[in-house]
């Protein structure tokens, strides 16, 4: 690690490659309940950690223990990591079917009667009349409707407040 540090990278390359194995014991006997890929993925971790802080390193101090403290700490960070991971986790015997079974919303009996709301809609008075048709039917924003209109936005509120609340009636859906 001394000659790493010095700007060999040789020695780095060859530091690497010999602590590696120890990593990989060393998180084996950690994490016997792991798969080989999660172990692979936290000596890994360790490896990112060394790289980033090889220059803390104090080259008058024994460097294994140095490293074994950087391992202990991602393993305790790739446990908070699992935990975490694991609480926000549902086992579920079967999953949920994304789409229903039964036909597209097209059915009229979804909806209502068709015909009940345009005679609904018909005798309205006209300023709430036009405000839903130009609101809700025609799908304008309220800034386009009140230019259409020459009704200002807050009109436009109102009427079609009331109207819903009228229409609703009408149709029994309180």
């Amino acid at each position: 690690m001394r000659a790493a540090q010095a700007g060999d990278a040789q020695a780095y390359a060859r530091l690497l490659r010999e602590v590696t194995p120890r990593l990989h014991r060393i998180v084996r006997r950690q994490r016997q309940f792991l798969p080989a890929a999660d172990i692979e993925d936290l000596v890994q971790d360790i490896l990112i950690s060394l790289h980033a802080v090889r220059t803390t390193y104090d080259p008058g101090r024994p460097f294994m223990p140095w490293l074994t403290t950087i391992a202990r700490n991602r393993l305790v960070d790739g446990a908070r990591r699992y935990a975490r991971q694991k609480a926000h986790e549902v086992n579920v015997d079967e999953y949920p079917v994304t789409f229903s079974e039964e036909g597209t919303n097209t059915d009229d009996e979804l909806y209502g009667d068709a015909d009940a709301l345009k005679q609904a809609i018909q005798a309205l008075p006209p300023g709430q009349r036009e405000a839903v048709e130009m609101l809700k039917l025609r799908e304008m924003s309220l800034k386009e409707a009140a230019v259409a209109s020459g009704v200002s936005v807050g009109a436009l509120k109102v009427s079609v407040h009331r109207a819903m609340g009228a229409l609703r009636k009408a149709l029994g859906k309180e």
